[in-house]
């Protein structure tokens, strides 16, 4: 999924002092922006307590290990696992204001919603997709690109087999998981191995990635669409292709209880609640560029903005992509194992 780039955090947790450390939320670096959930700023006087994970199998392990928090913020990929090993607990939709405002397809995903509970509060959701420099590269713009020997030395990948496999899914003609057969397997595995030969580096850091996009170290990438925001902020010339036709993955992520967390109950629900609030969509669209589980942000948040990130029919956006990441254990397996002898140079 995602962090948020240095640049981007225009107010800090800082910036209200000592936390009173009502509760504990482990979460992703940026995400103590206050700007996220000021109603719970509000009635408690300060943020919560805040830990950071680089990424969800960071996160798990260190959960796994142990590590007490009272939230989380896993993307949807994430939940199976985590129920699997007893971490989470149900959340009670009643307690939430803003439930029955969620987007349906996010509250209805198997992964928010099974087995008669809910297990996660949807919160933030966007796309992965082709970031391209708009004055370095020239000619037909498509996912094929990357493997065209006159971008050598010039493309970056994600360093996770699930944002990998999907630019290569959707290369090979993949628009949904349950598409993805042995033969599709070996089609997207012999397409990354194709791309391998243009690779300057695979990224698992977004700061890294932007600054080589921003010195023309690298021309075009798959990537989040928040390194497009930070981007043009920096007057780079950049462009995410957000063309059904080309090919763009979704994710969504969001925040589960923790089990073993000490905070109050009141307190979790306190968060939940201001993190799920419109005004936080809002703020999340306009200032991060990513989109929020609330459907009434799409109204109050700056028009212009919700145009162009493709947010003006989230729904019909969602139902076009290729989203999360859905396949077998036994595929997953082979993707993991693929992916490292592709990096290798197997």
């Amino acid at each position: 999924m995602k962090s948020l780039s240095a640049g981007l955090a225009l107010g800090t947790l800082a910036a209200f002092g000592a936390s009173a450390g009502q509760i504990t939320v482990f979460d992703w670096s940026g995400y103590d922006d206050p700007g996220f959930f000021n109603a719970y700023v509000e009635k408690h006087g300060s943020a919560p307590d805040f830990s950071f994970f680089a990424d969800d199998h960071e996160g798990f392990n260190k959960l796994r290990s142990g590590f007490k928090a009272d939230l989380a913020h896993p993307c949807s990929g994430l939940i199976g696992k985590m129920r699997a090993a007893d971490l989470i607990k149900p959340i009670d939709t009643a307690r939430l204001d803003a439930w029955g405002e969620l987007l349906p397809t996010l509250a209805q995903l198997p992964e928010v919603s099974s087995d008669g509970q809910v297990w996660m509060v949807p919160f933030d959701w966007g796309n992965t997709g082709l970031v391209y420099r708009t004055d370095l590269v020239e000619g037909d713009i498509d996912l094929k690109m990357l493997a065209d020997p006159a971008l050598a030395g010039k493309v970056s990948l994600p360093d996770v087999v699930e944002d990998a496999y999907g630019f290569a899914a959707l290369a090979v003609g993949v628009n949904d998981w349950s598409e993805m057969t042995d033969e599709k397997f070996q089609e997207a595995s012999d397409f990354l191995r194709a791309v391998h030969k243009n690779v300057r580096f695979y990224w698992s850091d977004q700061g890294q990635l932007d600054a080589a996009i921003k010195s023309g170290e690298i021309h075009a990438a798959w990537a989040w669409n928040a390194t497009e925001l930070a981007l043009i902020f920096d007057n780079v010339p950049v462009k995410l292709v957000r063309d059904l036709e080309v090919g763009v993955a979704s994710w969504a992520c969001g925040y589960v209880h923790l089990k073993d967390g000490e905070g109050s109950d009141e307190d979790v629900y306190d968060f939940l609640n201001a993190l799920s609030d419109a005004e936080s969509g809002k703020y999340l669209i306009e200032a991060w560029g990513y989109a929020h589980a609330n459907a009434g942000s799409y109204r109050i948040a700056d028009q212009e903005a919700v145009r162009a990130y493709g947010y003006s029919d989230p729904e019909g956006f969602m139902a076009e992509s290729l989203f999360g990441f859905r396949v077998p254990n036994e595929m997953a397996a082979k993707m993991l194992k693929e992916f490292e002898r592709i990096k290798a140079g197997f």
